[in-house]
């Protein structure tokens, strides 16, 4: 056999080795090859899928006291509208207090430190029932106790004046006595509480410098 034939034979061999190393450290690749996958988002993660915000619906701090597309819902969306930053919620926790305040000072008498959270109308209204009793030589001694509940009623608003006016009805619980000029008790018992039921409505001017609502009617 001469020594050519023998070189082709050794590089054949060669080639075959090197062809047979190859194929079992990278493997083989048929067919189709899928592209790599890339490392999973924040949102796959998290096990939720990915979705827009839609911004708009029903504005759950109304329709959490009054019943959407009604007047007061529109009434309360205009007021929104007219000053961005009032809020149906806080309005009533305010109310809430303001309750409290006027009705334990109409209770005991003076109306000196709430004058500026009634109108006109009602501070003459409070005003002449303080008076009678005075002339009758009558006195109240009351103890708030708390509020049972808050509603808001009705909603209304004047796109004219930018007037706005609340209607909440007060479950309010107090204790309270009638005293004549004897100090005897004519009506009511200190130790019984008395569950009161009132409905009043607070008025403002919207966009005005003033941020006080104001009660302007009462009721039951």
């Amino acid at each position: 056999m001469s020594s050519s034939l023998i070189q082709l034979l050794v590089l054949a061999g060669i080639a075959v080795f090197l062809i047979l190393r190859l194929r079992s450290v990278l493997g083989t690749r048929d067919g189709f090859e899928k592209p790599p996958v890339s490392g999973p988002t924040s949102s796959s993660r998290s096990g939720r899928p990915e979705f827009d915000v839609i911004e708009g619906g029903p504005d759950r701090d109304i329709t959490d006291h009054v019943e959407d597309g009604s007047s007061s819902a529109k009434a309360l969306g205009a007021m929104k509208m007219a000053e961005p930053g009032f809020g149906v919620s806080e309005f009533l926790e305010g109310a809430r207090g303001a309750y409290e305040m006027i009705l334990m000072a109409f209770e005991k008498g003076d109306l000196s430190d709430v004058r500026g959270f009634l109108s006109d109308e009602v501070a003459e209204t409070f005003q002449s029932v303080i008076d009678h009793r005075e002339s009758e030589g009558l006195t109240v001694e009351a103890n708030f106790v708390g509020v049972r509940e808050v509603a808001l009623k009705e909603a209304e608003f004047n796109r004219e004046t930018n007037e706005g006016e609340v209607t909440v009805k007060f479950v309010g619980e107090i204790t309270s006595v009638v005293r004549n000029r004897d100090g005897d008790i004519v009506e009511g018992n200190p130790n019984e509480i008395k569950r009161q039921r009132d409905v009043w409505s607070f008025g403002r001017k919207f966009g005005s410098d003033d941020p006080n609502w104001q009660l302007v009617a009462t009721g039951e």
